[in-house]
């Protein structure tokens, strides 16, 4: 497979001053009635001019000769090349490629919308130009595929695959970094070389949506309640372990087990806690 190779042609000025000597031989030839030299001195002007070209920066210019692959001019400036040489110019600046979010089913299989923002330029100017059809379109599609790939290999979140290292929603940079070595792998092909590819959009289905946002709250609950319980019971053992050390109250079995009922109460209550005052014993 031939790869891209770069060429410096001739400066574009000396053609151009080599043209201008061309269209005033010609034109002293037609009027001293000199005809056949002054044809040649035409078709010379016409070839010359034919084959300037002009390369702006951070373009790049792929020239081809009856089928055959001749070279790629990268550097900017004013140029001479073979007026028989097809020329197709491609831009090297890095371009942004925002999709729009897609429904893809993520490895839970749940209906998720999933976007990203793709910064890409072409590197390989052969490959861009002769191994695929149109290499834009190629970047777009295969884009696509490689985000609805990364979507189906890991869950939206955590709740419902525990086992998930990685989820979709939390996964950060190393979710980035796999959906930027996939899409690195399918553009190679092409030339093209991924800048930064980052998932800029994700969130679930409308369809599932209000569903999903109620499971997350009632599971954010659970997760408070547990910490409530954890922190109350932390209290109550150093309550218990400081009134006998201090032996500020001899506490049997039964007093204990009304203290620890009390004070979880109110510990883990939803609202403030309404003192009663007890003018008996614990017993009556």
């Amino acid at each position: 497979m031939k790869k891209e190779f770069v060429i410096k042609p001739m400066s574009g000025y000396i053609a151009l001053l080599a043209a201008l000597l061309f269209l005033g031989g010609a034109i002293a030839g037609f009027i001293y009635e000199l005809i056949w030299p002054g044809i040649v001195l035409t078709v010379l002007f016409i070839f010359t001019v034919i084959g300037l070209t002009i390369v702006y920066p951070n373009e790049s210019c792929v020239t081809v000769l009856f089928g055959a692959y001749r070279g790629t001019i990268k550097e900017n400036g004013f140029f001479w090349v073979n007026p028989f040489y097809l020329r197709r110019k491609i831009s090297l600046r890095a371009r942004n490629f925002d999709s729009e979010p897609i429904k893809v089913n993520d490895k839970i299989g749940n209906p998720i919308k999933i976007g990203l923002v793709l910064v890409w330029k072409v590197e390989d100017t052969y490959k861009a130009a002769f191994e695929v059809d149109d290499y834009q379109h190629f970047v777009l599609v295969q884009s696509d595929a490689a985000l609805r790939k990364l979507a189906g290999l890991y869950p939206y979140d955590n709740f419902e695959d525990h086992e998930a290292t990685l989820a979709l929603r939390s996964g950060g940079e190393e979710i980035n970094n796999e959906l930027e070595r996939e899409i690195s792998e399918r553009l190679a092909i092409a030339g093209i070389n991924v800048i930064e590819a980052r998932i800029n959009y994700i969130a679930y289905a409308e369809e599932i949506a209000n569903a999903m946002l109620r499971r997350q709250q009632a599971t954010a609950v659970v997760s408070a309640r547990y910490k409530i319980v954890e922190g109350a019971v932390s209290m109550v053992q150093m309550a218990l372990e400081q009134l006998s050390d201090k032996k500020i109250v001899e506490l049997d079995e039964e007093k204990k087990a009304a203290m620890v009922s009390n004070l979880m109460v109110v510990l883990c209550a939803d609202r403030d806690a309404t003192p009663v005052v007890n003018t008996g014993t614990l017993y009556t």
